[in-house]
């Protein structure tokens, strides 16, 4: 979707009741050769993301590692500068905020990172490491501040008695509280997970999805919830962007997408998940080739040549992100062939595949 011309305001251009709205976001990084280190080319880590979260609901974004899921939550947050596109956090355009703009709205923007143990200064204590963001936007100090502190700690379920310890006298799980609390600290309306438990033993990754559920209906936050574990996408999020190479090939409910998958690549994603139940096994269904550099992304579409669908067109013309005839109303795929993927088929099709190559 393209942005229409606006002045440098800070004020969306139309009536829009979503909390946070991805517009064409675009983050590459210069490749720099020689010896003089000039720019040579670009990697396309994001490459044109669009999408709508609105208050309260949470988003699942998945996708292969590699991908650009975290470098579009990063660039969110203007924690890595955008290469183009635009970002309106409750009708407020992130880019065009000046520094104590963007001061004040970092307050309503966090983020729990996918390290536990990295994210955490090893030489703070955890009250200094939650009550820091209270210091510095100057909310609390002193014993008002150790109130706080010791009141996020219960929230996230540990003991006030733990502010005077270190990072490294915690498991993964309580690291992971520790995080989580800071990203409370400042009363946040929407906050990214970037994959908060993929670092995390199984059983301890039920406990803090079970934790991030409770405190969204408890303090009505939004989430990006960034991850690779469709299982948990699946269960956590209402709705669920689906990202290949810098791009997002489809969006859903999350529901829809996991029942009726229209994209070549989700069906390949949703049958490598691990299935509970052996009487709904699928067979696996394993990709030609490798994923395409995004320092030279393929023409066409970027998925086409790993497809088993794909056709001259797939080769030659990028498919936008449209709705999917016949679908319900915001199942959105870019594909071509969109409405003749019907469930498994690409299942069916690689089960068939001959040394020549895939079938068409």
């Amino acid at each position: 979707m393209g942005v229409s011309s606006v002045q440098p305001a800070t004020v969306q251009p139309s009536a829009d009741h979503s909390l946070l709205k991805v517009e064409d976001l675009r983050t590459w990084f210069p490749v720099r050769r020689g010896f003089f280190s000039r720019v040579r080319d670009y990697v396309r880590a994001v490459d044109g993301v669009s999408f709508r979260i609105a208050s309260g609901c949470t988003l699942g974004l998945v996708g292969e590692s590699g991908c650009g899921k975290t470098t579009v939550g990063r660039t969110i947050l203007r924690l890595i500068p955008a290469t183009g596109g635009r970002v309106w956090f409750d009708g407020r355009d992130v880019f065009a905020l000046g520094r104590s703009e963007l001061r004040a709205l970092r307050r309503q923007m966090q983020i729990i990172f996918q390290d536990p143990v990295g994210s955490l200064n090893p030489r703070m204590t955890v009250e200094t490491i939650v009550g820091e963001a209270l210091t510095v936007h100057g909310i609390a100090r002193g014993r008002a501040r150790r109130e706080r502190v010791a009141e996020l700690l219960e929230r996230v379920g540990l003991s006030p008695s733990h502010m005077t310890r270190y990072p490294h006298e915690f498991s993964g799980g309580q690291r992971q509280r520790i995080g989580i609390a800071r990203a409370l600290a400042l009363n946040p309306r929407l906050i990214v997970c970037d994959e908060p438990v993929s670092a995390l033993d199984v059983s301890i990754q039920s406990q803090i999805l079970n934790l991030l559920a409770d405190l969204q209906d408890e303090m009505h936050l939004s989430y990006l919830f960034i991850a690779h574990n469709l299982a948990v996408v699946e269960h956590f999020s209402d709705d669920v962007a689906v990202m290949y190479l810098g791009r997002i090939v489809e969006t859903a409910t999350a529901r829809e997408i996991y029942a009726n998958p229209r994209h070549p690549y989700t069906q390949a994603l949703l049958s490598a998940a691990p299935e509970p139940d052996p009487g709904r096994r699928r067979a696996r269904v394993v990709l030609p080739g490798e994923v395409p550099s995004p320092i030279a992304p393929p023409p066409g579409c970027h998925f086409h040549p790993r497809c088993p669908l794909a056709v001259d067109t797939c080769r030659r013309e990028a498919p936008a992100l449209r709705q999917v005839t016949g679908a319900p109303p915001g199942h959105l795929a870019a594909c071509h062939r969109a409405e003749e993927l019907r469930p498994h088929l690409i299942e069916e099709l690689l089960a068939v595949q001959t040394p020549s190559g895939l079938p068409r």
